[in-house]
């Protein structure tokens, strides 16, 4: 559940940057995968719940649950734009696509190098910066795929990582390579993409954070989601004024880029939301129930907070100076500085002392990340 939540955002925030139906229909039919397992996961706290003790336990598994759902169905939101053919702001999507990270699809092509060979073979996100976060198989998914398992034809990859890998990835999979789009800016009012774009970033972190708080069950990330979600409300109310004021710039055939806008504001703001309510369970004390923990913890993708200590070699450092992602594998989702916070830091971000980087990779990872910020 966790998995499919997390991988159905990025889906359909890419489907609408990039305009991509084929990608919107993945995220939807992800969305159809997760009422399946709110399904299930309903009828199995009905029949689990033996006493008073099991029940006040799976309460906080269906909390987290409707969350999960209500940001799946937001998702969903987002990626039928595309399907819609709801254009966006130049703008909007311009600042997105200048973004460190990125996701991207792609088949594995007949007679490619990537054909029939297993993701340890390949060592994709070595070659090409790029880790591949779930494979289609027909029907089929695999989630956070491991390293035996084999890529086939017709097998649909979808990855997420920097875009300057981009062409070596769709050469591997494809024999083709493949460049990625250049979006120029509108020159009209920015202001409301930006907005909207930080609420894009601030809803993914949030949601990620939201996940890690009940994976660790540590109240320090859940007080953070909270701050997040306060942070957000702001923004949304921000957007409609900026919107407003912006539309007097549009012609009235482009008003509707701005009321895609105003959609993908909302959808944000309830996928932030959802992230709160499921931080909110640790900020209660609420207890979970074992199964469902030790389900959580076998995630093989986590969102990590690592402070950046003083006498550390990285402080007063560009991010692309710091072996982050080739020593640690770990990418740098933000950085919080004091009550600012720096969503998709580049490689001219200078970190200093103090300062909280949030990050996502693997556990292995993330003790990696804790050596390289220690002083």
């Amino acid at each position: 559940m966790k998995d499919v939540s997390e991988l159905i955002l990025d889906l359909s925030y890419s489907a609408v940057i990039y305009n991509n139906k084929k990608i919107a229909k993945e995220a939807l039919r992800l969305e159809e995968r997760m009422d399946e397992l709110i399904y299930q996961i309903r009828i199995s706290s009905i029949m689990g719940a033996r006493n008073i003790e099991d029940a006040k336990k799976l309460s906080s598994v269906l909390q987290i649950a409707e969350a999960s759902e209500k940001i799946s169905n937001a998702a969903g939101d987002i990626a039928k734009l595309a399907l819609e053919n709801k254009n966006l702001p130049e703008d909007f999507i311009g600042n997105v696509s200048e973004a460190n990270e990125i996701i991207i699809k792609s088949k594995v092509k007949k007679g490619s190098k990537g054909t029939n060979k297993t993701l340890g073979e390949l060592k994709l996100e070595s070659k090409t910066g790029l880790r591949v976060i779930a494979i289609r198989k027909n029907e089929k998914w695999i989630y956070n795929p491991v390293k035996t398992d084999v890529l086939d034809e017709d097998d649909t990859v979808i990855a997420r990582g920097g875009k300057e890998g981009l062409p070596r990835f769709y050469e591997i999979l494809t024999g083709k390579e493949k460049q990625p789009d250049i979006v120029q800016s509108s020159g009209v009012d920015s202001r409301p993409a930006d907005i909207a774009v930080e609420m894009k970033d601030v809803s993914e972190l949030a949601t990620g954070l939201a996940y890690s708080a009940i994976l660790f069950y540590t109240e320090d990330i859940a007080e953070e989601v909270q701050e997040l979600e306060e942070k957000m409300d702001t923004k949304d109310s921000e957007l409609e004024i900026w919107v407003l004021k912006a539309a007097k710039n549009y012609d009235e055939s482009e008003l509707g880029k701005l009321r895609s806008l105003l959609r993908i504001g909302r959808s944000s703001e309830i996928i932030s939301d959802a992230a709160g309510e499921m931080a909110d369970i640790v900020l209660r004390g609420l207890e979970l129930h074992p199964i469902f923990a030790l389900a959580v913890r076998e995630s093989e993708e986590i969102i990590t907070k690592v402070m950046a200590e003083k006498g550390s070699e990285v402080i007063n450092k560009k991010l692309g100076e710091i072996p982050l992602k080739t020593k640690t594998g770990m990418h740098a989702m933000a950085i919080k500085r004091g009550d600012n916070w720096i969503y998709n830091p580049s490689a001219e971000t200078i970190l200093k002392e103090n300062d909280f980087v949030i990050a996502r990779g693997t556990r292995e990872g993330e003790e990696r990340l804790k050596e390289l910020l220690s002083s």
